[in-house]
């Protein structure tokens, strides 16, 4: 049995996650739910002096957002749209009939305006441009939402839903890359509180396809992306728990995020995969919470 099969089959019979049936779909128990809001707590602490506009998604996205965004261009292996049943009386008779025999039911479902949710800040570009321009000081905001990505796996650190919490950063080149330095900074410090072994190392985004590795290329030569890597089912193939990344001005451009001297925003983000790092907290510190090291606990819970 592989060290990721193993770690979730340990997790499903301590009844910190519960199996669906689907991989990657996961229920958290009470306690699973403790540490992460214990963790988001800690975040809480570190970011709240820079007064962040806190803004909390629900875990869909206008898909006229979403299409403008350019997501299906480079990764459509990974995003998930929302279909309805829109037929008429008779096509519900066919519908029946087909889940009755076993048949393909979903001939008359239709896509919705609403897309799951990529990742948290995508919604956040769009609603902050209606607002019309940035102040010269930029923007700084706070968001969290439940994010897909269909990537089904037995590792239970690659869920297919799943919490992510940022920070996300506009204003000028200089504002934004002093911001995910910060947070480089901050992260590791973070990390180290809570006993958990971490690195950073530069990284790309999984882009799709033959242009995709290009764009992945180009991303690293530029450092654009950097994540921090923590050993959860792996110690050689660490797991990637929070990202720090450089936009340049490309959601400004698209969206009409400008500063209020006219300049196109340049924008940041850093990210919390908040079920990443709780996974990293069990895997490092056991799986009974009451057994973790005291400043560990004094870390998440005061």
């Amino acid at each position: 049995m592989d060290m990721q099969t193993s770690f979730l089959d340990r997790l499903f019979d301590k009844g910190l996650l519960i199996d669906t049936g689907v991989d990657g779909l996961y229920g958290r128990s009470g306690q699973f739910e403790d540490v992460i809001a214990g963790f988001e707590r800690l975040i809480g602490t570190v970011g709240g002096a820079d007064k962040a506009e806190v803004i909390r998604f629900p875990p869909g996205i206008n898909r006229a957002y979403f299409e403008k965004s350019g997501y299906m261009k480079s990764f459509p292996q990974l995003a998930g749209t929302v279909h309805s049943f829109c037929g008429c009386e008779l096509d519900h008779v066919s519908l029946i009939k087909s889940m009755d025999e076993g048949t393909d039911w979903t001939k008359d479902q239709k896509i919705t305006d609403i897309v799951l949710t990529p990742a948290a800040c995508y919604p956040l570009y769009p609603t902050i441009a209606k607002r019309g321009n940035l102040p010269a000081s930029g923007g700084l905001y706070d968001i969290q939402s439940y994010c897909f990505r269909h990537e089904p796996s037995k590792d239970p650190a690659r869920q297919q839903l799943f919490r992510m919490r940022e920070y996300v950063c506009m204003g000028t080149e200089s504002d934004v890359t002093e911001f995910r330095q910060l947070w480089m900074d901050r992260g590791v410090e973070m990390m180290e509180k809570i006993g958990l072994d971490v690195k950073i190392d530069i990284a790309n985004d999984p882009f799709f396809g033959r242009a995709g590795k290009m764009l992945a290329n180009n991303q690293r030569d530029q450092n654009l992306k950097f994540e921090l890597l923590i050993p959860v089912t792996s110690t050689t193939n660490q797991t990637a728990c929070m990202s720090f990344n450089y936009h340049q001005d490309a959601f400004g451009a698209k969206w009409g995020l400008n500063l209020e001297n006219g300049d196109v925003a340049h924008t940041a983000c850093v990210g919390f995969g908040l079920e990443r790092i709780a996974l990293a907290l069990f895997a490092k510190h056991g799986l009974d919470v009451e057994a973790w090291p005291q400043p560990v606990r004094d870390a998440l819970w005061g």
